[in-house]
């Protein structure tokens, strides 16, 4: 079995031994990564979130000659989920070696891939690059991909204009090319309290809510049976679930407030804003309904996550990339959403590609394959000789 080096095995401990719980900053970790970088010369911008609580990080690796655009960039997000009520066999947040594994929150999604970069800096920085590699790292992926907007907007405006992009997603080292897109929303219902025995007095806001969890239901029965396929998903039509309700006081208490909460991941080709929309005139039609009961009532509509799907050609270059760096080659697309949209989205090509598996991510007891980090390794050093 193929085990990591001692420099990868430093930095991923010490990742994972900052708590960085979407809820809570980043920033420690954030400024260790400043200094590890100004170290070899290396200058970041931060781009903070509105109350400078977190921040993306972006680094760039000149060329030999000093060019700083084109290149590739290297993608990941620093913040984990949470551990709680979960249980675990050794601390969450202190790395631990059992057999063939590394454990610890964030081992596998996604402070293994990063830290395999950091080892590598040395390497990365004396290296005759004959382009760049930017370091792009991220807070809030977990919540839905919201710093990952302002960091590719970076990119963007600062005319970086990479080629390619690297999303380090647990992938088992697979070139991953798609995957779909990521959607969550609240619909709140704000009718008009009463007595149960009184119910003409009253807007029951749980009855209109359910009719919207329904409508949900018939457009997902709609997508499933007459919208786009893709075979190379597992669920290869558009998806999407109720996944929360929050309502109602007491049983004999008409009911002044429903709160809906859901989701859809939808294939790239379906036009997103369209399918929104979809969803955002049916609550107002609900709430012209309740609005003829009492015009107190009202229906709040509110996107709180959303990042596109990824549909990257066979035929680009970054995925012959991937694959003589080392990536396994594969026509499979995945369940889960990543940044590598947003990437997408603005023209740079990407592909998903790191250590460990997703079925590890999120759970008690998260785990990488020591193996899978070396392979990692073996990525990055393939990936410096190609661009040397």
């Amino acid at each position: 079995m193929a085990t990591p080096s001692e420099a990868s095995m430093k930095e991923i401990r010490e990742l994972i031994a900052v708590d960085t719980t979407s809820r809570d900053t980043n920033l420690p970790l954030i400024n260790n990564v400043v200094q590890k970088l100004q170290a070899y010369g290396i200058e970041s911008t931060l781009i903070h979130n509105e109350d400078r609580s977190k921040a993306n990080l972006l680094a760039t690796i000149p060329a030999s000659n000093g060019n700083r655009t084109g290149g590739i960039v290297l993608s990941g997000h620093t913040d984990v989920v949470p551990v709680d009520g979960q249980d675990w066999s050794s601390a969450p947040f202190e790395a631990e070696v059992r057999g063939d594994k590394l454990y610890g929150r964030g081992a596998c999604d996604m402070k293994g891939y990063i830290g395999v970069i950091l080892a590598k800096l040395d390497q990365l920085t004396t290296a005759q690059l004959t382009e760049p590699i930017h370091l792009a790292l991220s807070y809030d992926e977990e919540v839905g991909c919201v710093g990952a907007v302002s960091l590719v907007e970076k990119i963007v405006a600062d005319g970086l204009a990479p080629r390619g992009c690297f999303v380090g997603e647990p992938s088992s080292m697979r070139a991953i090319r798609g995957h779909k897109s990521m959607n969550v929303f609240r619909v709140q219902f704000n009718g008009v309290a009463a007595h149960s025995s009184l119910p003409s007095e009253g807007v029951n806001a749980i009855s209109y809510a359910l009719r919207f969890a329904n409508f949900v239901e018939e457009i997902t029965a709609e997508l499933r049976t007459s919208g786009p396929r893709d075979d190379a998903f597992i669920e290869p039509t558009t998806t999407m679930n109720v996944n929360k309700f929050d309502a109602g006081i007491a049983v004999n208490t008409i009911p002044s407030q429903a709160v809906v909460f859901f989701e859809y991941r939808s294939l790239a080709v379906v036009d997103r804003e369209e399918l929104t929309s979809r969803f955002r005139d049916e609550a107002k039609k609900l709430e012209a309904q309740m609005r003829e009961k009492n015009p107190s009532c009202s229906v709040s509509f509110e996107q709180q996550a959303g990042a596109p799907g990824l549909d990257t050609e066979p035929g680009e270059e970054i995925v012959a990339l991937a694959t003589a760096c080392g990536a396994i080659a594969t026509d499979e697309k995945v369940t889960y959403g990543t940044e590598a949209g947003l990437f997408s989205s603005a023209g740079i090509p990407t592909v998903v590609c790191g250590p460990g598996d997703i079925a590890q991510a999120h759970a008690p007891d998260e785990y990488v394959l020591l193996d899978q980090l070396a392979e990692c390794e073996n990525f990055i050093d393939s990936l410096i000789a190609q661009l040397s």
